[in-house]
């Protein structure tokens, strides 16, 4: 567990800040309050939500999609990629001294997992904050990682952040926020994002009705980003993989093939016999600094 304070938290309603309050009794129920006298309780599973107002427009992922994701990642498919996105994290880390990391786009946690299993090689002081819209999602990310605050909240609002309070932020295939980003990143501090290359999973892509790669992914990302980010350094990643009929389900399923299809549907396009399928996942890792410390 980490021995430095919780991260400095911002009211979604006046923007004063949060403090966590433990209730009395042995199963005492944590809550978020602000000195203007708003609160926010935990649920049972551990988060809060701050969706405050009309809460959020966009389509949270559903309890059978953050199901299919939990499984497929929990049995490692995907690993590589998160001892990748930890790598380009603890650079960041000063023995020793405090780390803070933002989670933009948790989902179930497990990178922010491995992520923090690295960061607390390095620092025992450290602490962690971990985003998400879907209530499901955030159930999950909250066991798996209890040291972290779990928050539900729309990243394309203001974030419950204070400014300059994190030293990396993570955004694993989620929308990206430059300007709140930017304002709650300290100075010299990391945004390392996570996207899919062309030919992602093109052996299941189509049949699944996937989305198809962009060609001009990588040029709108770092425009998307700009002026407040610059692209310090990339790596490419590709993760070559022997999946059932029901993993490439859980694959398809688990992204945004789930908002619009059922998974009866996706498994009537791959077929359901016993035959494995060679499928290649490609990521490029990209690190971006502030462009005001960018070299």
């Amino acid at each position: 567990m980490p021995s430095s304070p919780r991260p400095p938290l911002r009211c979604p309603v006046c923007g004063a800040a949060l403090n966590v309050q433990v209730g009395p009794g042995d199963a005492a129920r944590k809550a978020l309050v602000c000195g203007s006298g708003h609160g926010f309780d935990a649920a049972k599973q551990g988060y809060f939500n701050l969706l405050v107002g009309k809460g959020t427009v966009f389509e949270a992922d559903t309890a059978e999609m953050v199901a299919a994701r939990f499984a497929f990642l929990d049995r490692g498919h995907y690993r590589p990629l998160a001892d990748a996105v930890a790598a380009a994290v603890v650079p960041g880390i000063t023995p020793g001294e405090p780390f803070t990391v933002l989670d933009s786009g948790t989902g179930t946690g497990h990178y922010l997992r491995v992520v923090l299993d690295e960061v607390q090689r390095r620092t025992a002081s450290y602490a962690a904050v971990a985003l998400d819209i879907s209530k499901f999602a955030l159930r999950r990310a909250a066991r798996l990682n209890p040291e972290a605050i779990s928050l539900a909240c729309d990243v394309w609002q203001p974030l419950p952040v204070a400014d300059a309070a994190v030293d990396a932020i993570t955004v694993i295939f989620a929308p990206r926020n430059a300007a709140e980003f930017a304002r709650v990143l300290r100075p010299g501090g990391r945004l390392v994002v996570v996207t899919p290359r062309a030919g992602h999973l093109a052996a299941v892509a189509a049949q699944a009705g996937m989305l198809s790669i962009e060609d001009d992914k990588d040029a709108r990302l770092a425009e998307s980003l700009s002026p407040h980010f610059a692209a310090e350094s990339a790596r490419d990643l590709d993760i070559l993989m022997m999946l059932t009929p029901s993993e490439v389900a859980d694959l398809a399923f688990m992204g945004p093939a789930g908002h619009h299809l059922d998974r009866t549907a996706i498994t009537a396009k791959i077929g359901s016999g016993g035959v494995s399928t060679q499928v290649e996942a490609r990521f490029r890792i990209t690190v971006f600094r502030p462009a005001r410390s960018a070299p």
